[in-house]
């Protein structure tokens, strides 16, 4: 059923809709100019962080108010100048895990992908890399979401892990992005066992890559069945890795909850708020500058903020 729900999706054609950005510091504009800023980099005065809110339910909060946000850099509260809500197209890595412990699960992996693109705005460009000892970039920068989703449907699974060697293959294409808005979406168990590079390194690289990432998880819940131990920790690895990017990961657990987790995250990436402050001082250290924000209670106490946690400033 599964491989029919994905042969049936690919028929589809994205919708119209548009997506949002990260965080990036770049020279101070006009207010009705924020929108078209792109996302996290500290080159000047002004500091923009997308930020994503959910209710407890799930859905996106919208209609807040600058006042309702509380926004800290390095433990000082900042005031935040700019404030807006913004839609745009979006620049997307499709990360495909096609290792050993995702052989049961290569359908569910291609329902999934092909849930979120058939909400893409027009505008939306796409890129495929498949993952397992090795990291390959299988279809480049397109617009035809179609060609990627075939090249899921095909795809076929052995061989070990090497999911974090896969995302910093993904952020060097990212390079060749067309729009300021950019994400991953990793498709995987998150069983990581023969990557080159470590967590740490990861996370630097993504700080720098002004990029949101967002998983969705396919994790085997058959506990009758022995799992690795890089398989048990999947789930938090692959949260540590979206949670620092402002994105963040959503397990799947069956064949019902696919269309809306697809959809879901690309609601995500649309409905953001883009919040700008320009700090007293802005360091041109080269060090990390980590940024806490908060919800005043009027928002609902079960309301919960996704956003970058902080920036590298430039290099003097």
């Amino acid at each position: 059923m599964v491989v029919q729900f994905c042969a049936i999706a690919l028929a589809f054609q994205p919708s119209s809709a548009g997506p949002a950005p990260n965080i990036r510091v770049q020279p101070r504009e006009k207010a009705s100019d924020i929108g078209t800023l792109p996302v996290l980099r500290v080159d000047s005065s002004l500091v923009l962080i997308p930020v994503h809110v959910i209710a407890a339910t799930g859905a996106s909060v919208t209609g807040l108010k600058k006042e309702d946000f509380l926004l800290f850099e390095d433990g000082v509260r900042q005031t935040i100048t700019h404030f807006a809500q913004d839609d745009a197209p979006v620049s997307a890595g499709v990360l495909l895990d096609i290792s050993g412990s995702m052989k049961n699960k290569m359908a569910t992996a291609c329902a999934a992908a092909t849930a979120f693109f058939k909400s893409a705005n027009r505008e939306d460009e796409f890129f495929l890399i498949e993952f397992n000892g090795r990291a390959r970039l299988k279809v480049p920068f397109t617009r035809d979401w179609p060609v990627i989703a075939g090249e899921i449907a095909r795809a076929k699974a052995s061989g070990l892990t090497a999911l974090l060697d896969a995302i910093h293959l993904a952020t060097s294409q990212m390079k060749h992005a067309r729009h300021a808005r950019r994400a991953l979406v990793i498709l995987s168990d998150g069983g990581e066992n023969f990557s080159r590079r470590n967590l740490r390194q990861l996370r630097a690289t993504l700080v720098e890559a002004d990029l949101q990432v967002y998983v969705m998880g396919l994790f085997d819940r058959n506990y009758s069945i022995k799992h690795t131990r890089e398989e048990r920790n999947g789930p938090r690895l692959l949260d540590e890795v979206a949670l620092g990017t402002g994105g963040r990961e959503f397990p799947i657990g069956s064949l019902e909850e696919l269309p809306n987790i697809g959809v879901q995250i690309a609601r995500e990436l649309r409905n953001q708020y883009i919040l700008g402050y320009s700090p007293p001082t802005l360091a041109n250290d080269g060090k990390f500058h980590r940024v806490m924000l908060s919800l005043m209670p009027t928002t609902g106490s079960a309301a919960r903020a996704y956003y970058r946690r902080g920036y590298y400033a430039p290099a003097q």
